[in-house]
C-alpha cells in the first residue's frame, strides 16, 4: 500500500472523522493501523495560513478513521530540551 498514491483506495469510503488522533472504536493510536493514506491532492489552509490533509487508517480492529494533519500530536523522537549546556558569555 502506498500511502502517497493519489487515488484513494476503497477503503477510505467509510471513514469516519476522529476528533482525537486515534481510532474512535478502540482508542488505539496510528501505530496499530494496518493501512494509511494521505490525501495531499486537497490541502485545506487553516486559520494559522498552514496546510493541512486528511490522514486515514485503517485499524486493526477494522474502522477506518481520519484526522487532520494539524491535530497529529508531536512525535516522541523530537527533543524538545536541548541536551547540550547553554553557552556562557
Amino acid at each position: 500500500m502506498d500511502a502517497f498514491n493519489p487515488i484513494p483506495p476503497t477503503w477510505t469510503e467509510k471513514a469516519v472523522h476522529a476528533v482525537r488522533f486515534c481510532c474512535p472504536a478502540c482508542r488505539e493510536n496510528t501505530e496499530s493501523a494496518t493501512h494509511v493514506w494521505l490525501n495531499r491532492r486537497a490541502p485545506v489552509v487553516g486559520y494559522d495560513q498552514r496546510r493541512k490533509w486528511q490522514e486515514f487508517y485503517l485499524c486493526q480492529c477494522g474502522t477506518a478513521w481520519w484526522s487532520w494533519s494539524s491535530d497529529r500530536p508531536a512525535s516522541k523522537l523530537i527533543n524538545t530540551q536541548s541536551s547540550e549546556p547553554p553557552i556562557e558569555e
